[in-house]
């Protein structure tokens, strides 16, 4: 993360202006990049159900970004929304939130992170940064259906710290 940029993220009930419009910015970025069928991201409404917690970051007043964790079953969770402001792109944020919501994970008792993202060029940036942080790719998952618009990952965050790999570069 670019070291002049301080992160404070924060639980985020999602009832604030600024963060209903990167969730917005977000579906909307799914839609333009995926055919209807292939847009698996959550819309406030479905971020607010039970077994999802969302964060929000802050770089002083300003979101930076955004991203959720819904917890598939007791070992299991998925990263879900994840999004950084355009003004922020390219300066860590995406790596950071990342960071958060896997050591968010482990917190809460989980074993391992599932995602679910597109495939096509849009998506490259998206790709590495799960690549670099360990995630590897493997089939559907938790009712989704194979899709040539989506690549699915998992990464095991359980074991000793041998087992992990940094994220931070």
């Amino acid at each position: 993360m670019n070291s002049s940029l301080r992160l404070d993220f924060r639980l985020d009930d999602l009832s604030g202006e600024p963060t209903r419009r990167l969730i917005e910015r977000h579906l909307a970025g799914m839609r333009d990049n995926s055919p209807p069928e292939s847009v698996h991201a959550l819309d406030v409404d479905a971020l607010r159900e039970p077994g999802v917690t969302f964060w929000s970051a802050w770089a002083g007043s300003e979101i930076a970004g955004c991203g959720a964790l819904k917890q598939l079953d007791a070992q299991r969770g998925e990263i879900k929304s994840m999004r950084v402001a355009d003004r922020f792109l390219g300066h860590g944020v995406g790596r950071a939130m990342l960071e958060h919501l896997i050591n968010e994970a482990r917190a809460m008792g989980m074993e391992s992170l599932w995602l679910e993202t597109g495939s096509s060029e849009a998506f490259t940036p998206a790709l590495r940064l799960y690549e670099s942080a360990g995630f590897r790719r493997c089939g559907a998952f938790d009712g989704y259906v194979d899709d040539s618009f989506a690549v699915f990952m998992t990464r095991n965050i359980k074991g000793s710290a041998c087992d992990r790999l940094p994220l931070s570069e």
